[in-house]
């Protein structure tokens, strides 16, 4: 399985009001093992840059005026996210400013929203741990994952600390834990499963009021990423 943890850095948070893309930072995963191979580039948005987010990342228009534009790099990029999974904390909001790109360049260009398998760890994140923040400098202590070095954001860094609270959320597992991964040197035969004394555990059932807010929360999800992991689980066993 290919993955690509990915991440961007803007010169605001709009695209629709004409914000561009500023730094593309992308890690490569394979069978959730850190390759080293990376993709990351700056960009020259011919515009200028929101004091918020300067503040966030620090990347200067003069640092960036002679850096190539989006549609110098469309093409290594999307060679290099090809048929793979994309792996982005808040997801529409890369893909958003992805889709923008892109249609300046070709209007009649198919969004890579529409086409790219993509994972939204920020929705995970909620979903394993509702009520909570989530951000990703709250999942790095949450997880004990080392963000020492981020004193500013930067794609690459970001992708790079993504990729390990990825693997840390997901626990050595994929599919939201459904699936148990064999280790490759391993027969099925040599997996032992440890028995539970079943009748000493307490079972402590959800009240309607915690389910409906359960329920809430997962419409919530699906109206804003245009789907729900759990929710299609549960009609599929359902039916």
């Amino acid at each position: 399985m290919r993955q690509i943890i990915l991440d961007t850095e803007t010169t605001g948070l709009e695209p629709e009001k004409g914000h561009r893309i500023i730094e593309i930072g992308a890690v490569e995963l394979i069978d959730r093992q850190l390759t080293g191979n990376h993709f990351q580039c700056y960009l020259n948005p011919e515009r200028d840059i929101e004091e918020g987010a300067l503040e966030v990342h620090g990347i200067t228009q003069e640092f960036l005026k002679d850096k190539p534009l989006f549609a110098e790099i469309a093409r290594d990029f999307l060679d290099f996210v090809s048929d793979a999974e994309l792996v982005i904390h808040n997801a529409p909001f890369d893909l958003g400013f992805l889709d923008y790109e892109l249609s300046l360049m070709d209007r009649s260009s198919e969004p890579l929203s529409a086409t790219a398998r993509v994972l939204d760890t920020l929705e995970l994140a909620r979903d394993l741990h509702p009520g909570q923040r989530n951000n990703l400098d709250a999942l790095c202590k949450r997880y004990e994952v080392d963000n020492s070095t981020r004193t500013l954001h930067g794609a690459l860094l970001d992708a790079e600390i993504l990729a390990d609270v990825y693997l840390a959320m997901t626990g050595g597992q994929v599919d939201l834990g459904l699936c148990v991964q064999q280790a490759p040197d391993m027969e099925p035969e040599q997996i032992a499963v440890q028995d539970a004394d079943t009748a000493s555990l307490t079972v402590i059932h959800a009240t309607e009021d915690e389910l409906a807010l359960h329920e809430a929360r997962l419409d919530a999800i699906a109206e804003k990423s245009g789907h729900c992991k759990w929710q299609e689980m549960n009609k599929e066993i359902s039916a």
